[in-house]
């Protein structure tokens, strides 16, 4: 089979916030297994070094560093370790994200800032320090993940809505901001992924038949589901792209499914 330079992202330095697990995980395999030399953070070191070992191919680089991506000070220690050891990040994905479910009359100030901390507090600063490096050399690209919740919130998750509404917003201002200088910014929406964190919520019966019922494609999608779009907006196949969101959702923001009887109107 011919390889398509236009999709390559092979050489490239690939840094991948939340890399331990799930979608991070999954799409920082996917650039390291089509060449990409690919930086890891989270927050436990023995995670990321079970993961590093798992997803690095045989003649590439998986590199497992430590990073709370809410604690400013190990943003800027992570970016300089990057940038000593690899001379630039051509590509960032800010993936890391948490998240607590709870009616909005239960929320605490504990809980806006643990989920507005790592959701969206952290991909700024993330995204200003290798900004600053990517606008230094002319070129670079950032990926933001976002949420169906940029379309519509869910009931239950207000502070993780708000936070991924104002990263949304955020892809949008750096890529008006940055575009001139080289830099391209954009965003994925996933649907309703099936990951080991949500996989106790995926098996209550009615909450898996409605997100059938709602989404086209009549699955969950998997982590790896994501790799296509993600290695399309870091190569040139998506040079004349930047301030966008593009759902991975199998259909879900098309429209609501109701139960209509057809066979009774």
């Amino acid at each position: 089979m011919q390889h398509d330079e236009l999709f390559s992202v092979a050489g490239q330095v690939v840094l991948v916030s939340g890399g331990s697990r799930g979608i991070g995980r999954a799409l920082a395999e996917g650039f390291a297994r089509r060449g990409a030399a690919v930086v890891i953070t989270g927050r436990d070191a023995a995670t990321l070094e079970q993961t590093a070992r798992a997803i690095a191919p045989p003649s590439g680089t998986v590199r497992p560093i430590v990073c709370d991506v809410a604690d400013p000070a190990a943003i800027e220690r992570l970016v300089q370790a990057v940038i000593h050891e690899f001379g630039r990040v051509d590509t960032l994905l800010n993936v890391a994200g948490v998240n607590r479910r709870k009616p909005a009359e239960r929320l605490t100030a504990d809980d806006y800032d643990f989920v507005l901390d790592i959701n969206l507090k952290g991909p700024f600063l993330l995204s200003l320090a290798v900004g600053r490096q990517m606008l230094q050399l002319g070129k670079g690209n950032q990926i933001n993940v976002v949420s169906l919740n940029n379309d519509r919130p869910l009931k239950g998750v207000m502070p993780y809505a708000m936070s991924k509404a104002a990263l949304g917003h955020m892809t949008r201002s750096l890529a008006l901001e940055w575009g001139p200088r080289g830099i391209r910014v954009n965003a994925i929406a996933p649907g309703f992924i099936l990951t080991d964190l949500t996989q106790k919520l995926w098996s209550q019966p009615a909450v898996k038949e409605w997100g059938y019922a709602n989404t086209p494609l009549r699955r969950l999608g998997q982590p790896g589901d994501l790799v296509g779009t993600a290695v399309f907006l870091a190569s040139e196949a998506s040079a004349f792209m930047t301030g966008q969101i593009l759902y991975v959702d199998g259909g879900f923001n098309c429209g609501l499914a109701w139960p209509i009887d057809y066979e009774n109107q």
